[in-house]
C-alpha cells in the first residue's frame, strides 16, 4: 500500500499491527455483516497515520473486500494516508491529528455509561501523541467519571516524531496510575499476550484500564526496525522486494 500510494509511516503502522490483530479478532465484540450494530465496541486508532495497519485488518476480518485497499492514497479513493469516518465499514472517526483520540472515547464511553449500554471504546494511541495535553486532560476526567469502558493502548515504540520518548515519558506507567488509572504493560508484538490482557479490562471495577504495549518501530522488517527514518520515507522497488521477501520468510 504505501508502495503504491508513495506513502510514509510504514514503521508506524508495523509497530502497531499486532495489536490492531489482537483486537479485531480476539477481543471487539463486533460483526463486520453488521458494521453499525448500536451495541458494537468502538475502537479509534488515535495515531492515524498508522491506518494502513487499520485498513488491512478491517479488511482480513471482512468489513470489506481487500480488492478496497488498492484505493490507498489514490485520488477519489475511499482510503486516505489518515482515516475518514465512515470511509469504509469499521472506522468510527476522523482521527490522525494527535491528541483527539482519548478525548473523543472518553466521550464514548461517558455516552454509554448514559445510555446504560454495553458497548467498550478502546483507543489505540502512539507514545508520541502522548506529549499533547489533551490527552492527559482526557486521561484526568475519565477516572473521575469512573470510565471502566474505556481502555487506552499506548503504542509505545519509544519514538516520537524527531525524537526518543523515553526521555520524556519514562516512568511512563506511573503517570497512567497517578491520573488514576489501572495499568497494565505487555510486549505488543505477542498477539496472545496482548489478547490476554484485553480479556481481562477492566482490571478494576469503576477505573479505565490502560495498556502499555511495548513495540517495535517498522516490526518485522530489519532494515526498518526501530530506525527514525522509516516514519517519514516511502518504500521503493528494491524496499519493497527486499520487505516482502523477508515477511514471507
Amino acid at each position: 500500500m504505501a508502495h503504491a500510494g508513495r506513502t510514509p509511516h510504514v514503521g508506524s503502522a508495523l509497530s502497531c499491527v499486532d495489536l490492531l490483530v489482537a483486537l479485531y479478532f480476539s477481543v471487539l465484540r463486533v460483526d463486520p455483516s453488521k458494521p453499525n450494530d448500536p451495541d458494537r465496541d468502538r475502537l479509534l486508532l488515535s495515531k492515524g497515520h498508522g491506518c494502513m495497519a487499520q485498513y488491512g485488518a478491517l479488511a482480513e476480518r471482512g468489513f470489506f473486500p481487500e480488492s478496497a485497499l488498492d484505493e490507498y492514497a489514490r485520488d477519489g479513493g475511499r482510503l486516505a494516508e489518515h482515516p475518514g469516518p465512515h470511509c469504509v465499514p469499521g472506522i468510527e472517526a476522523a482521527t490522525g491529528s494527535l491528541g483527539h483520540g482519548l478525548p473523543m472515547g472518553a466521550g464514548m464511553a461517558l455516552a454509554a455509561k448514559l445510555r446504560g449500554a454495553s458497548y467498550r471504546v478502546f483507543v489505540v494511541l502512539s507514545d508520541g501523541e502522548c506529549y499533547e495535553g489533551s490527552v492527559w486532560e482526557a486521561a484526568l476526567f475519565a477516572p473521575v467519571q469512573h470510565l471502566d469502558g474505556l481502555t487506552a493502548i499506548v503504542d509505545y515504540n519509544g519514538w516520537s516524531a524527531m525524537s526518543r520518548t523515553h526521555l520524556a515519558m519514562d516512568p511512563f506507567a506511573e503517570k497512567w496510575r497517578a491520573f488514576g488509572w489501572s495499568v497494565r504493560e505487555v510486549d505488543g508484538h505477542d498477539v496472545s499476550a496482548v489478547a490476554s490482557v484485553l480479556a481481562a479490562v477492566p482490571f478494576e471495577p469503576g477505573r479505565p484500564s490502560a495498556i502499555i504495549a511495548r513495540t517495535l518501530k517498522g516490526k518485522g522488517v530489519s532494515f526498518m526496525e526501530n530506525d527514525l527514518e522509516w516514519h517519514y520515507r516511502p518504500p521503493n522497488d528494491d524496499d519493497l522486494r527486499r520487505a516482502l521477501l523477508e515477511i514471507s520468510g
